[in-house]
């Protein structure tokens, strides 16, 4: 499973790029407006530190105004995936920015016939989010389960699915063990993965024992 770190703090992205753990990124102009810089200087600096895809979303709702953004966005960087909402003039962009080579995640999906529908319209990443699915009483990883499935009937489709809305460590477990291709999660989230208290009381007692022994490995 490819991990995608879901920010648009550089300094962040940069350094879990050093653990080898980001081979993407995806953002929203939500996370970018945090920074309180120009949109293109931001996903530049992000494309420079990570060599994956690096969703870049739209905000226009009509077909022309996302092809001017989505082309806009596009040409920023090689590894620009431009996001679109998975709306009728979201999956038209989508066929028609993919036909000119983009790469095109389509977010926002919330049902697997939406699914099925990014991947007749030639999406690279459909974002299916299950976190939103849990909040109003949905189990999102039955609609990871229902894609993954669909996708494997044919293999044709080439639409990677991308969880997003991920909440904690066990979605990601989740995800992965229902075959998913990538799941985007929150700096914290993916720290989290690191971490088990056993592990940590384990390497206190090794490091206690090696002590006792007055020895150094240098």
């Amino acid at each position: 499973m490819k991990f995608f770190v879901d920010t648009a703090d550089v300094a962040e992205i940069r350094s879990l790029a050093e653990l080898g753990m980001v081979d993407g990124v995806t953002t929203n102009p939500s996370l970018i407006a945090k920074s309180g810089r120009k949109i293109a200087e931001v996903i530049a600096e992000i494309c420079d530190a990570v060599p994956g895809p690096v969703s870049a979303e739209v905000t226009a709702t009509a077909f022309d105004g996302m092809m001017k953004e989505g082309r806009y966005l596009k040409a920023i960087a090689p590894n620009v995936a431009v996001k679109v909402p998975l709306t009728v003039d979201g999956l038209r962009a989508c066929k028609a920015l993919t036909g000119e080579g983009a790469m095109v995640n389509v977010t926002l999906c919330f049902s697997a016939a939406q699914a099925l529908l990014a991947a007749k319209a030639g999406a690279t990443f459909v974002s299916p989010f299950v976190g939103r699915l849990d909040d109003i009483g949905q189990d999102g990883m039955e609609l990871i389960a229902d894609i993954v499935e669909i996708y494997a009937n044919y293999p044709a489709l080439t639409t990677e699915v991308l969880v997003a809305s991920v909440r904690h460590p066990i979605h990601v477990v989740q995800s992965a063990k229902l075959g998913a291709d990538v799941a985007t999660v929150p700096p914290a989230v993916l720290r989290a993965l690191f971490h088990h208290p056993l592990t940590d009381k384990g390497l206190a007692a090794f490091l206690a024992d090696w002590a006792k022994t007055g020895q150094s490995i240098l």
